[in-house]
């Protein structure tokens, strides 16, 4: 299995460092600079990169100019949580169910502290689609350097099902992904 160059993140502030099915992190890599997301737009204590933090919070700053409640439900996670979210899923379905839904640990994005998954204040991840939030957080946040990371009919691509509330932070990037309506794994390739 080919491995990533996991320094690149902190030493380059490369934030286009990729995880997925085929890269994958340590089991002990942690970035070293992850703060907390104001409570006004996270339901508990959770941690991402810095730079992450403080687009995220103006993306859910401008959305509250249309009445539209952004709310972080998921940041980093540690290796050995993903292990044990994933371990759990295993239980209720088949690997290669399971394996479409979640990362297998050291596979998740959520290990970079990159990665949010997003919500309303009203209805949880799995109902996201089905608000206006979803609609401008597609159409705005790669104003704020984020990607819906595992998008709608992308799934052979990404090796993921559709997640809406999945959004990925890559800075200036995000744009041309935006407008091209392409993976990170199809700009990278590039």
């Amino acid at each position: 299995m080919n491995k990533l160059f996991i320094y690149a993140l902190d030493l380059l502030g490369d934030m286009m460092i990729i995880v997925n099915k085929k890269y994958k992190l340590s089991k002990n890599y942690i970035p070293n600079n992850l703060v907390k997301i104001s409570d006004k737009f996270s339901n508990k204590e959770i941690y991402v990169i810095d730079v992450v933090k403080n687009n995220f919070e103006k993306m859910c700053s401008d959305a509250l100019n249309y009445n539209l409640y952004i709310i972080a439900m998921s940041g980093y996670r540690s290796y050995e949580y993903q292990e044990n979210l994933y371990n759990k899923y295993l239980k209720i379905d088949k690997p290669e169910v399971v394996d479409t839904y979640s990362a297998k640990p050291g596979h998740s994005e959520h290990q970079t502290g990159l990665a949010i998954d997003v919500c309303t204040n009203t209805k949880d991840y799995i109902e996201f689609i089905d608000t206006e939030e979803y609609k401008w957080v597609k159409d705005n946040c790669y104003k704020y350097g984020f990607i819906i990371r595992y998008p709608k009919g992308k799934e052979n691509i990404t090796g993921y099902k559709f997640e809406p509330w999945h959004i990925r932070y890559i800075g200036d990037k995000a744009k041309y992904i935006y407008k091209n309506n392409i993976t990170l794994e199809e700009y990278l390739k590039k």
